[in-house]
């Protein structure tokens, strides 16, 4: 971790692919270790070196994409592109069962605040689908929620419901922040970025008989 290269970097802003296992930041009282003192610890010592700070976060068992900013104006900006919706988020997930064909939206509250997730089918197995999908809205932990709400957890999940209830069995949750969509901050270019699955996930695909190879994010390579 000492040396985490960035998928994306320029004068304003880094995109890292945060392993699982990780907070954002820090928890009260610090005791835990997070993504962003890992990022910034680095850079310790060095005056010429940028300081991070996250545009967004991903929770502890998430892995994939996360926008830092170097500078507060900058951390600024991107988190109204946030708050207007304008970054499309697309992750990729293993869910137990098989939820219904098609591209489907879930609406449902969360926390009594509106909440609604695009996903589409892109693999199935006999205990298990794998989905790509796009929160629309950006609730706290809304994917887990949701394809829990429609009897389809994913893989892994512990929060919501109670893994003894299912057969397949996983460390984290089987949840990858795969692909984002944004126009840059300050240049208004169109970035479009996307993150390899870690080899957690590859693993289970390996283990069932599934060629990860086959899975390729919607504007991305294959992973």
């Amino acid at each position: 971790m000492n040396n985490i290269p960035a998928i994306y970097e320029d004068d304003h802003l880094a995109v890292f692919n945060k392993p699982p296992g990780l907070l954002t930041i820090p928890a009260p009282g610090g005791r835990e270790k997070d993504f962003t003192s890992l990022l910034n610890s680095r850079n310790r010592g060095e005056d010429d070196s940028p300081r991070f700070h996250p545009c967004h976060r991903l929770d502890r068992e998430t892995s994939g994409l996360i926008i830092y900013a170097k500078g507060k104006s900058a951390q600024k900006k991107m988190m109204d592109i946030f708050r207007g919706r304008e970054v499309e988020k697309t992750y990729l997930a293993v869910l137990h069962g098989s939820p219904a064909e098609g591209k489907k939206a879930i609406r449902s509250p969360i926390e009594g605040k509106p909440a609604s997730t695009y996903y589409e089918v892109l693999l199935r197995r006999p205990a298990f689908s794998v989905v790509c999908a796009s929160p629309e809205t950006g609730r706290t932990n809304q994917l887990r929620i949701h394809f829990t709400g429609i009897g389809h957890p994913i893989v892994g999940e512990a929060r919501f419901v109670f893994r003894r209830d299912f057969v397949l069995k996983a460390k984290r949750v089987m949840l990858h922040a795969w692909q984002l969509e944004f126009r840059h901050p300050y240049s208004g270019k169109g970035i479009v970025l996307s993150a390899p699955v870690p080899v957690d996930i590859r693993n289970f695909f390996l283990k069932h008989g599934v060629d990860p190879g086959q899975f390729t994010p919607p504007r991305g390579a294959p992973i």
